[in-house]
């Protein structure tokens, strides 16, 4: 081991960070070594599996444990304490401060919002009507009774006095019939 290097030894029974020299640099390193898997699984968890925003809550949480190394109680449980705390409460603010920000929107180009008017819907409905106007006369009632007026198909067979399947059938023909006049007026 170097000069500065810090990482887990045992001591008795328990583990603890030792620091040998007066450097604080690779406790960040022996911190991530140790824990960086298990603080990272707990950071995606919190963070909704987003895993930028872990790495990141991880990066945090071992600056402040590098910038409070002085403070800290080195053993393992401790330790392990401490920084699943910080990041819990990184995520936290993250959360509040992503919750009190306005969701940042991509810029469109002018020429691509289209504004919808009612010239749009007037023209769709002509079409309708004029692919309605080639059913038969019993196609273009089923389908204004069940579609338009929102019956059920029992309702307008008693309406009409034919039987249910009969309207099944006109509106399944009626159905295909506007398909191709639909299709053929694009």
């Amino acid at each position: 081991m170097g000069r500065h290097t810090r990482a887990l030894r045992s001591v008795g029974d328990q583990e603890a960070v030792v620091e040998p020299g007066d450097g604080h640099d690779d406790l960040a390193k022996a911190l991530y070594q140790e824990f960086g898997g298990s603080l990272m699984a707990f950071a995606l968890r919190l963070t909704g599996h987003d895993r930028q925003w872990a790495e990141d809550v991880v990066q945090e949480t071992l600056i402040k444990a590098w910038r409070n190394a002085d403070k800290l109680d080195r053993r393992p449980e401790m330790l392990r304490a401490w920084l699943f705390t910080v990041a819990r409460r990184i995520v936290i603010d993250g959360w509040r401060s992503r919750s009190v920000r306005p969701q940042e929107l991509e810029e469109i180009e002018s020429d691509a919002i289209t504004v919808s008017d009612e010239s749009d819907r007037t023209l769709a409905a002509m079409i309708v009507y004029e692919a309605l106007q080639g059913l038969s006369p019993e196609q273009r009632e089923a389908i204004q009774q069940t579609y338009l007026r929102d019956r059920t198909v029992n309702e307008v067979a008693a309406t009409l006095g034919v039987p249910p399947g009969t309207i099944k059938s006109r509106i399944h023909h009626a159905v295909r019939a506007l398909r191709r006049a639909l299709r053929e007026r694009g």
